[in-house]
């Protein structure tokens, strides 16, 4: 059973750096392209970061380029996002997700496996 475990967000301060992480079990992560999105109350859940299997092609959205770096290691099947110089627009529940299609997914639908998600609240 595929399962993806997102931990390591919390409270931080504008300004501030956080990282989340996500484990996976039970598929094949390696040949996975995987990806963080984030939800705000009330807003749509949105696309943040993607990596693709081999570590060759990462890709943000332009609100989080040049702050946010993802990556990974196929070895201990994890994602990690490093997020830097945070704001309270930053704030959002954060899940990890892996994706099958080639080239660059960033719909929701492109996505097969979801984690529960990582609540990362930013204060001003």
């Amino acid at each position: 059973q595929a399962q993806l475990v997102e931990s390591g967000g919390g409270l931080a301060q504008a300004g501030d750096s956080l990282r989340v992480s996500c484990v996976a079990s039970g598929f094949i992560f390696s040949v996975y392209t995987m990806g963080w999105f984030r939800q705000a109350p009330g807003k749509e859940r949105e696309f943040v970061a993607g990596i693709n299997w081999d570590n060759s092609t990462s890709y943000y959205s332009d609100s989080v380029k040049g702050r946010f770096t993802i990556s990974r290691d196929n070895a201990k099947k994890t994602v990690a996002l490093q997020m830097n110089s945070l704001t309270p627009e930053d704030t959002a529940v954060y899940y990890c997700a892996a994706s099958l299609r080639p080239g660059t997914p960033q719909r929701r639908n492109e996505y097969t496996y979801w984690g529960q998600g990582t609540q990362v609240t930013v204060s001003s």
